[in-house]
């Protein structure tokens, strides 16, 4: 069993590492997040009311499968990932019937939760680098997140950089954050409530 989850692991990074060379301004970072930052994001769910959970850019599904293991068992997970080879990858290698993998983009969360009859989301998790995005489209996700939330709703974001701050700022009131330095690269968290 460990055998098997060092495999995965290591086709997990090679995966990652592999797509980082190719698309460098989608990824941020060469490998996938670490167990301190992936623990840091799931302390703040509470999971007894969390019945759906949306993740942007779940690269190879480290964070996805942790929130997998902790989602009720009624709960929906909905990720979006616009590339091929993860969306690829995470549909063979997470057989859950509680997670959804979109193809596509995370602006476009609004409508694909009422396509699916999820009226609203608990929590948004969200990695992608917006400090690579045009400003606009930044601004349209930030928004359409906070229309997707339900009333005491999450949107956690981990981030190397501040940029995201801005467009947070411009669509929450309450922003609180984070530093977790045992990252490559260190992540700063903004925990925004709807």
């Amino acid at each position: 069993m460990a055998k098997t989850a060092a495999s995965r692991r290591r086709q997990q990074v090679l995966l990652f590492a592999r797509n980082f060379f190719k698309h460098p301004r989608m990824l941020g970072s060469i490998i996938p997040s670490s167990r301190f930052l992936v623990s840091d994001l799931m302390r703040q769910v509470d999971w007894r009311r969390a019945r759906v959970v949306v993740e942007y850019g779940p690269g190879v599904g480290n964070i996805t499968a942790e929130v997998l293991k902790r989602l009720r068992s009624d709960g929906h997970m909905v990720v979006f990932e616009t590339n091929d080879d993860f969306v690829e990858f995470l549909r063979a290698s997470i057989p859950d019937k509680r997670l959804t993998v979109v193809h596509g983009s995370a602006a476009d969360v609004g409508q694909v939760l009422a396509d699916m009859g999820l009226e609203k989301a608990d929590y948004v998790i969200s990695g992608i680098p917006f400090s690579t995005m045009p400003e606009q489209v930044s601004a349209d996700i930030v928004r359409a997140t906070r229309h997707s939330l339900r009333p005491g709703g999450r949107f956690l974001v981990y981030q190397f950089s501040r940029e995201v701050a801005r467009f947070l700022k411009a669509e929450f009131r309450e922003i609180r954050e984070a530093f977790e330095p045992l990252n490559i690269l260190p992540a700063r968290l903004y925990y925004c409530s709807a």
